[in-house]
């Protein structure tokens, strides 16, 4: 099966993925926190949006430590988010709306509340001892060695009653399993079939290339930066082995779709990880073009981000994963960063234009698009006034550790937090200009943006020219237009400094995508090379742009602030 394939064993190629943070999107009780019928509620909004696939977050039983990525029961359903009535009347609807659902499964770690790990440390001998990694300490008392979490502090908590450190890579509460138990991973496989034959079409796989370790458990020598330990777990040495024998067993007889979430990976092993071949995952998230505005790797210092490296990434990747057979997740917005709209471009004047932008110039690559809740209609960075306001676990260790730790002042700290925090795309849904934007008619756990009465779901959809109706559109697209899924990648700016260009080509029509990142009006001239085979002498069709002006394609485009544009050219002169 080429990359290009979309017969139904790969149906998911032509759809369009919307993520939804369940705490965030929609609360019917009053709690001030969202649950499963929150969702249920919103199917019909979803569905005129376009919509093939809704991603739920984790709603299984947890402490909530880290916003039920530290998961207790995998069987059983949080009471806060509603019941497992609820998770099947969701299922349901879903169904009667030819939409598909994808469940989030985090089994790199589980709590340290969860049964497992309850009696894994209650002695050296009890039978799931071995579910978890314990290493004695090192021979001062220390830690075992020098890994890092990706939390902050030492990558390995101390348990007084074994003698005993466990290795968490991030909160402290969140234990990581050991795979190299045939055990553990029977559980797991067990688990994702429990959830399969309950009518789940997919899973989204948490940090799932961390789940194999170096054996040795060797300090970190600093030589590959940043020198944390993760080159010692990171696509690690069995991780393929174990995420085929999880296709064997379930993703491949329930033919679900399913992204694995890869930290810190590479192409070479994403290209292995979703090429159809390796029988492992539908496709994978990287997150590379995502870190272009971190100084030396360092997501905790601030920086502009660089335009050309982000164009190089994107690039790099389109064409690599083409030539290995492999599939993108395209997404610029998730539950873990800032929101692209103020990060890469303007939320302010010019935010209906940048969102727009923005969507078109990831909506024109190959693979499968993510829409992450409230993306749709602009939702932007919120307005952050005190450091009390954050609500992430991973936010509020950074603020205290950067002054510590780094020397910040407070002042210094807040401003790096508050443009860096993974609540920056946590506050809730805006749906329209009532209290709390529509979210909730009790407390919202986590402030709602101030700026709420102007951006929200009601106006936009009142609105045709809106970022609603923009994302609409490209979501139809991809179900039209064959080249969006099975065009070839080839960039095509020449490292403008304001300018994003690329084309798709298929051999029948040729796709160009010219998106301007800039604030400021730009020109952009096509190369003769460019110009001669792809587009001169042909027809053409704009598909899709965000001005009032609809222009022609010409070798030499005049582009406003922000503006963007996909055309189409047939590949035969007329």
């Amino acid at each position: 099966m080429s990359s290009t394939d979309t017969t139904s064993s790969s149906w998911w190629k032509t759809s369009t993925v919307y993520q939804v943070y369940p705490k965030s999107f929609n609360d019917t009780t009053g709690t001030g926190t969202g649950d499963i019928r929150g969702l249920t509620e919103k199917l019909d909004y979803l569905q005129h949006l376009g919509i093939d696939i809704v991603w739920l977050q984790p709603v299984y039983v947890s402490p909530q430590h880290d916003n039920g990525y530290d998961v207790a029961d995998y069987y059983k359903i949080n009471p806060d988010y509603g019941t497992m009535e609820d998770f099947d009347e969701l299922l349901k609807g879903l169904k009667a709306r030819d939409m598909k659902l994808m469940i989030d499964i985090v089994v790199n770690h589980s709590s340290t509340d969860h049964a497992w790990f309850q009696q894994s440390r209650s002695s050296k001998d009890n039978p799931y001892r071995d579910y978890y990694i314990w290493k004695d300490p090192a021979p001062d008392g220390g830690v075992p060695n020098n890994w890092q979490s990706k939390f902050g502090g030492p990558a390995w908590q101390y348990d007084e009653l074994t003698g005993q450190y466990f290795l968490t890579l991030f909160d402290k509460t969140q234990a990581d399993l050991n795979w190299e138990n045939v055990q553990v991973r029977k559980a797991v496989r067990d688990m994702i079939k429990f959830w399969a034959d309950k009518g789940v079409d997919g899973f989204r796989m948490d940090v799932i290339n961390l789940i194999s370790k170096d054996q040795r458990f060797p300090n970190d020598d600093g030589s590959v930066p940043p020198g944390d330990g993760r080159k010692f777990y990171t696509d690690g040495p069995r991780v393929h082995e174990y995420i085929t024998e999880m296709y064997e067993e379930v993703f491949g007889p329930y033919n679900m779709v399913t992204v694995g979430e890869m930290s810190s990976t590479t192409l070479e092993h994403c290209i292995q990880y979703s090429n159809p071949n390796s029988r492992e995952f539908s496709m994978t998230f990287n997150f590379h073009h995502l870190k272009v505005d971190y100084p030396n790797g360092q997501k905790w210092e601030l920086m502009p981000y660089d335009f050309e490296a982000m164009k190089q990434l994107f690039s790099d990747w389109q064409t690599g994963m083409q030539a290995g057979g492999g599939w993108n997740a395209l997404f610029l917005n998730n539950h873990d960063q800032p929101r692209a709209l103020s990060r890469f471009a303007d939320d302010g004047d010019y935010r209906a234009e940048s969102a727009k932008m923005l969507a078109t110039t990831i909506h024109g690559m190959q693979g499968t698009p993510y829409v992450y809740q409230g993306e749709e209609i602009g939702m932007p960075n919120p307005v952050w006034n005190d450091v009390s306001e954050f609500r992430d676990i991973e936010s509020t260790n950074m603020y205290r550790l950067l002054q510590e730790e780094r020397g910040k002042t407070a002042e210094e700290a807040f401003e790096i937090v508050k443009q860096r925090s993974r609540d920056n795309s946590r506050t809730p849904m805006q749906w329209d200009a009532s209290e709390n934007a529509g979210f909730t008619t009790g407390t919202p756990w986590i402030k709602v943006d101030e700026r709420y009465p102007s951006i929200h779901v009601a106006e936009q959809l009142a609105n045709p020219d809106s970022i609603y109706y923009h994302y609409r559109k490209l979501i139809a697209l991809r179900k039209q237009v064959p080249v969006l899924i099975d065009g070839l990648y080839e960039r095509l700016d020449d490292a403008h400094p304001e300018v994003f260009a690329y084309a798709r080509t298929n051999g029948s029509d040729t796709l160009i995508v010219v998106s301007n990142f800039s604030q400021r009006s730009t020109n952009f001239t096509f190369s003769e090379a460019i110009w001669k085979e792809h587009i001169a002498g042909k027809t053409h069709e704009l598909l899709i742009g965000n001005t009032e002006q609809a222009p022609d394609l010409m070798q030499e485009l005049s582009l406003s602030p922000y503006a963007s544009y996909m055309w189409i050219v047939p590949q035969k002169n007329e």
